[in-house]
């Protein structure tokens, strides 16, 4: 059985015993609050536990890196969505330590791209420079500091909505604020 056909007996055991109504809310999120992290495995559950956050509580945005790569990435688009549409006015960037996209590059990505079967000629693209959109970062306190100026320096941030970033022990789950150059 994959591992999808098992989340998908799961799922229907979850249902039929109601184990949702444990987390139903609204999609407002009630501390006004979004948080851009990584997608990390070990964030899944610890993020939210050591911020002391219960479902409904915040808007969670995760992506490789916890970055915005592009002034207009989907990353953004959620968080405009998050201040404009659902009351958010609080932002916190929250990296990790040990991440996996500190250090990542195109190269490595090209080398198994190619391995799998993706034609050469795909990774030639004209309409997207694939060293920069698949590069990582090279200092998380940097990227962190990157990331935070991205959003208050963005057109449609409104000034009034406080950002702050973080990195997070990602097994100890202590923060450590990083400060805005």
């Amino acid at each position: 059985m994959s591992n999808i056909d098992k989340v998908l007996e799961y799922n229907r055991e979850f249902v039929a015993s109601k184990r949702y109504e444990a987390h139903l809310t609204d999609k407002y999120p009630d501390k006004k609050l979004a948080v851009l992290s990584c997608m990390d495995t070990r964030l899944s559950v610890l993020l939210q536990e050591a911020l002391g956050l219960r479902n409904g509580d915040a808007k969670i945005i995760k992506n490789a890196g916890a970055v915005i790569p592009s002034p207009w990435d989907s990353a953004m688009r959620s968080l405009i969505v998050a201040v404009y549409e659902l009351g958010v006015n609080e932002i916190m960037v929250v990296a990790h330590t040990t991440c996996g996209a500190c250090h990542m590059c195109f190269h490595h990505f090209k080398e198994e791209m190619l391995r799998r079967g993706i034609p050469a000629a795909e990774l030639d693209r004209s309409d997207v420079d694939l060293d920069v959109w698949l590069e990582g970062f090279h200092d998380t306190e940097k990227s962190v500091r990157n990331t935070m100026a991205a959003i208050t320096g963005h057109p449609l941030m409104p000034s009034d909505v406080t950002v702050r970033g973080f990195i997070i022990d990602s097994a100890t789950g202590q923060l450590s604020e990083v400060e805005k150059a």
